[in-house]
């Protein structure tokens, strides 16, 4: 039976007991059956990784003894992923997915081909901690606030983003990830992609340049990991063992 990993944004350290949230002392006595004595590993990316056990589990109140750090804090990349708002599953499914593949940021976005109006912003933060505790990465990607795409270009704070652009001639991604290194940023469009405004607008940033992902077009949550992949193999982490 594997041991469950639980995110805690409070200071860690051996020796230290800290509180659960009731969402975390559910998921361990209903769905995990764990009781009191349980071996737990609570972590956060300040303060690493640490073997602990459950002090005590009610209905919804837990608390965890900490032990022996297994793990420090690391660097990890700054990949973001820019992604405009699109309907719940796939959007939850991008969420899980970009966790995985070590984003640390991601920003949904409001275009005017969008279907949905606004995103379920600690549904998706949950997402995120819940697939970050599953990777066994110590960092849980920050989830902003939705914001129309051009508000988030105006934020940007200048760091090379990428853009999916297939209808619009561009090199293909591997050309220009080649030469990359993180930082970087990978926007998505919606379902129908983006209109031409919006693109040319885009494109205007000093910080933006579009690339294809191939041949085809792809959902708007294929070509966010697609790219996410392509990224980290050329420009991120996945040659660090």
């Amino acid at each position: 039976m594997s041991t469950p990993r639980l995110f805690h944004d409070a200071a860690l350290a051996e020796g230290a007991e800290i509180p659960g949230t009731p969402a975390q002392a559910h998921h361990l006595g209903t769905v995990l059956r764990r009781g009191a004595g349980d071996e737990v590993a609570v972590f956060n990316a300040r303060d690493g990784e640490f073997a602990a056990t459950i002090a005590h589990l009610r209905k919804d109140r837990c608390a965890f003894a900490l032990g022996a750090r297994q793990r420090g804090a690391a660097a990890e990349p700054d990949l973001r992923l820019v992604v405009a708002a699109i309907k719940r599953d796939a959007m939850d499914w991008i969420v899980e997915k970009a966790t995985e593949l070590g984003v640390s940021v991601i920003q949904p976005v409001m275009t005017r081909r969008s279907i949905v109006d606004r995103v379920n912003l600690d549904r998706l933060a949950a997402i995120a901690r819940g697939a970050a505790e599953q990777c066994e990465r110590l960092s849980v990607p920050e989830v902003r606030a939705a914001l129309p795409l051009h508000a988030a270009l105006d934020a940007w704070d200048g760091t090379p983003l990428l853009v999916a652009a297939e209808r619009r001639g561009a090199l293909p991604i591997r050309h220009v990830a080649a030469g990359m290194r993180l930082p970087c940023g990978w926007l998505v469009g919606p379902e129908g992609g983006f209109e031409g405004g919006e693109l040319d607008d885009a494109m205007r940033r000093p910080f933006v340049t579009a690339v294809a992902l191939g041949p085809r077009i792809l959902r708007a949550e294929t070509a966010a990991v697609a790219g996410l992949a392509v990224l980290q193999a050329l420009a991120g982490d996945w040659d660090v063992s």
